[in-house]
């Protein structure tokens, strides 16, 4: 049973055939996750790029809630490792999204050439009020369905947003 209290968390993971340095600079385009995510509409920085502190609006749409846009504080950030963005902070946070990158295969501490990475894409769940607060205000009975809902929602996404940077970073064109 997860709650949405509880701080519900899915994450997605990937080897890219190139190194951290060739990964980095899609990550940190606010605006690239556009391209593939069937939900997340565009991003635009409200500071001057990347970096810890940093904001950013981004635009999202979905069939059953509509339109809506959000400010993202960049919450961890170390230069092709992690970049973290979250949406509200503290007690007050609705969501938490990650990516972590790392040299080599999943498992492995680095390919035996040094060019492939590993991306992990993470989001947590609150523990501040989001979207899903009206609907399990609404029906506290479906609280699991509509978190687990979501986060399959979320996953989905994630996935194609994985697959996109996999492409591109490979020289591919998404």
């Amino acid at each position: 049973m997860v709650k949405y209290a509880d701080s519900p968390t899915t994450h997605v993971e990937v080897h890219i055939d190139a190194p951290p340095a060739a990964v980095w600079p899609i990550l940190c385009d606010v605006n690239m996750p556009a391209a593939f995510s069937e939900e997340f509409q565009k991003g635009e920085w409200i500071d001057d790029g990347a970096a810890l502190g940093a904001t950013f609006r981004g635009y999202n749409k979905h069939d059953l809630v509509g339109e809506w846009n959000v400010v993202c504080t960049i919450t961890d950030f170390e230069p092709e490792q992690t970049f973290e963005w979250s949406v509200g902070l503290d007690q007050d946070r609705a969501a938490r999204w990650r990516y972590d990158l790392s040299p080599g295969s999943p498992g492995s501490p680095g390919s035996a050439d040094g060019s492939g990475s590993t991306l992990r894409f993470s989001a947590e769940m609150g523990p501040g009020p989001s979207g899903l607060t009206p609907a399990i205000e609404a029906m506290p009975d479906r609280e699991e369905d509509i978190v687990a809902v979501r986060l399959e929602e979320w996953r989905g996404n994630m996935i194609l947003t994985t697959n996109g940077i996999k492409s591109l970073a490979e020289g591919g064109d998404g």
